[in-house]
């Protein structure tokens, strides 16, 4: 089939300028809200509003109006049980891996539960214990109650156990990770997640995956490795396995390699068959029924010495109160475990809320975990996200709404309350095998560097960078420099060749200016424009002194063919640096015969530095205001500008930033309002028309290379050319 030609517009419309805009278009000016007029907006309350907060705060409220008993409730008791008892094992699995008792796992997938059945929004994830959140919680555990050596000097630690002080420290990080995302929530802070670019989130998951197989690693060789935490954990660790790896328990490995082996491969089965299959296989569970039976009657624990779970006490345990010295000390481990556990949250509850067409809110899923997790903190409890394996489970034995979540944490109740001490001969290898089988999605995501490589370098690179420095620095630091990656990645974007008209130099101002950032900009500029104006304005001036002088003089004379030297002596540049202020001022050639070009040759050995443009133009389209020392900067910086007759162009600037402008008495004889163009193209036609010898190739064009170096953004921004 012959395929339609493209239609091709042509507008046409005047060249405008901001002046000439405005003169045929009248501004409608929009009544202003005063800050009294808002407060009683956002305080007003009536019935439709109160009913609104409720059902936003509450989401249970909405969607269960809606609830089909009849459709969805059988498919919610099948999901709730097979997820249950998923979240029975890798509960008890993660509570190893945030080196705690592994019943306060248990903990961890019922209090979140609960609450994020009142308060989210996803219908469709299993909340509770995720590996990652898991392993940062187990880094500060062990950093403040090491296994070998005292624990920290903290007060209330005075008369616990050291698996109590484990517990205090871990409840007490996540009760902050929990007021965190609770005022992220409250402050409607949502958008945060969008700085966690696809790429950050699946090179830092990479590489949480990475460190939580080689915790796994002493559980599987059934070796006593202490737990590290901080820079370069992993390489001792590493370190510390490889020195003990011929004290290695056969059994443990043999245990851990069926395990993984066959769940494996029933796994790969499920993926496979699953639409032949009504539910899932819960192959853990069925290997951690075996591997329990097969343990308690061979009595592995006294026969090959390996590591059991042990007993399991049954119930739950008094709340308590979070220790505020602890919270002091980890608040650099909340952060981003508050940060990543809703970034992780929300991208899996926004692929299922797509899928079954509902939408969920990204500031109420703050507010739901930040209840979640202050909640269950106070019942010993740790952090709690979404797994991604457990929820895959949920939505794909036909959950329909969070039912099925409440069912599940109903049976983690029941495995709490009664059925523990079944699990006491159940190996610690089998828990670490499961916790590295499941780790093969975020494993595999190594997949994704040479697509990366050969659809986008820049997103490779993050994905790289975050992955390597997560695995040598640590998660907490880790996430911190891969964000620092990121930034850097975005600035390197805009560093492409580019083409420019001759004499034309195009900037561009990607973010506001204001008194933090307006000397860096100017100096951006600068090495931009590749001179600076005010050097080249003093060094005009004091040409123009000499050459007045040496006129008077009778040293010095005009002919047609330019200026010539009548004495002997060599002309000297002006040393004379009185008078500075005259030096700043516009170039004044009264009393000299002709004006003076400074792109000819200078009469003996005057110089001045060359001025290679005939015209700037400043992309305002990003920034969204000046304060008071950015506007007397910028007029200061255009002044010099049009005083060695470089013509400036703004464009895209934003009305009200033109009518603080003109509030401000920012324009003058020099700065005038006919610089402001309304777009890019305008300004660009105005100075084609203006000076048609732009439009001529100059060596085939200028190739301009922006020369800008990465910067922290902050407190200063980048600025860099138009590209």
């Amino acid at each position: 089939m012959k395929r339609p030609a493209a239609r091709q517009y042509v507008v046409s419309r005047p060249l405008y300028s901001e002046e000439a805009f405005a003169e045929e278009h009248e501004k409608l000016y929009r009544q202003r809200k005063t800050i009294l007029d808002h407060v009683k907006q956002y305080f007003t309350c009536d019935a439709k509003r109160a009913k609104n907060a409720a059902l936003s705060l509450l989401p249970i409220i909405g969607w269960m109006k809606v609830y089909q008993i009849k459709e969805w409730l059988l498919s919610d008791i099948v999901s709730g049980i097979s997820t249950g008892l998923v979240a029975v094992l890798q509960g008890l699995a993660y509570g190893l891996l945030a080196s705690l008792p592994v019943r306060y796992g248990l903990f961890s997938a019922f209090f979140p539960v609960i609450i994020y059945f009142f308060f989210g929004t996803s219908r469709h994830i299993s909340v509770g214990p995720f590996p990652v959140l898991s392993l940062m919680i187990g880094s500060a555990v062990t950093r403040l109650v090491p296994d070998d050596g005292p624990a920290m000097n903290i007060t209330g630690f005075e008369g616990l156990t050291m698996d109590e002080q484990r517990v205090l420290v871990a409840s007490s990080v996540t009760f902050l990770a929990g007021i965190i995302q609770l005022a992220m929530g409250v402050l409607q802070m949502g958008f945060v997640v969008m700085y966690l670019s696809d790429t950050l989130v699946s090179g830092f998951t990479t590489a949480a995956a990475i460190h939580i197989l080689v915790s796994q690693l002493k559980f599987v060789f059934g070796l006593e490795v202490p737990g590290i935490s901080g820079p370069l954990s992993i390489i001792y660790t590493l370190e510390i396995i490889f020195n003990k790896i011929s004290s290695t328990n056969v059994c443990d490995v043999v245990i851990s390699l069926v395990i993984m082996v066959v769940v494996f491969i029933v796994k790969e089965l499920n993926d496979r068959y699953k639409s032949k299959l009504p539910v899932p296989i819960p192959i853990e569970v069925i290997m951690t029924v075996i591997a329990c039976g097969v343990s308690y009657g061979f009595d592995f624990r006294t026969r090959y010495g390996i590591g059991t779970v042990g007993d399991i006490p049954e119930g739950y345990e008094t709340p308590i109160a979070p220790n505020l010295h602890i919270i002091q000390l980890t608040a650099g481990d909340a952060v981003p475990l508050a940060i990543v556990g809703f970034a992780v949250a929300f991208s899996v509850a926004k692929v299922y809320s797509v899928k079954h067409d509902y939408a969920i809110d990204g500031n109420q899923e703050l507010i739901a975990f930040g209840v979640s997790n202050i909640f269950g903190a106070s019942f010993r409890s740790f952090a709690a996200s979404t797994a991604l394996s457990r929820s895959a489970v949920q939505e794909s034995t036909g959950g329909k709404t969070q039912v099925a979540g409440l069912l599940s944490a109903i049976i983690v109740m029941i495995v709490t309350l009664s059925v523990g001490f079944l699990l006491d001969p159940l190996p610690l290898s089998v828990l670490g095998a499961v916790v590295i089988v499941n780790l093969k999605g975020m494993l595999m995501q190594f997949r994704e560097v040479p697509y990366l490589w050969r659809r986008d370098k820049h997103d490779c690179m993050v994905w790289l960078g975050t992955c390597i420095l997560a695995i040598f620095l640590g998660l907490d630091l880790g996430l911190a420099a891969g964000l620092g990656v990121e930034l850097i990645s975005v600035v390197l974007r805009t560093q492409l060749l580019i083409y420019e008209p001759a004499g034309v130099k195009i900037f561009r101002i990607p973010s506001p200016l204001f008194f933090a950032n307006i000397e860096f900009f100017r100096t951006k500029l600068v090495e931009a424009l590749g001179f600076n104006p005010l050097r080249v304005l003093r060094k005009r001036n004091k040409a123009v002194r000499v050459i007045r002088k040496l006129l008077k003089k009778g040293e010095l004379q005009w002919t047609s063919t330019g200026f010539l030297n009548t004495s002997c002596k060599p002309i000297k540049d002006s040393e004379d640096e009185g008078n500075m202020e005259e030096l700043d001022l516009p170039t004044d050639f009264k009393d000299l015969p002709v004006r003076i070009d400074w792109d000819a040759e200078l009469p003996g050995n005057l110089s001045v530095p060359p001025v290679e443009i005939h015209s700037l133009i400043l992309d305002f389209a990003a920034v969204s205001f000046l304060d008071i020392s950015a506007l007397t900067g910028l007029k200061t910086l255009l002044r010099e500008l049009v005083r060695v007759e470089v013509e400036v162009y703004i464009v895209a600037c934003d009305p009200y930033i033109l009518e603080k402008l003109h509030d401000c008495s920012f324009f003058d004889d020099e700065v005038q309002p006919s610089m402001f163009f309304l777009t890019l193209h305008d300004a660009m036609l105005h100075i084609l028309e203006k000076h048609p010898e732009s439009t001529e190739k100059k060596s085939d064009h200028d190739m301009v290379r922006n020369n800008n170096n990465s910067h922290s953004p902050s407190p200063q921004c980048q600025f860099e050319e138009q590209r």
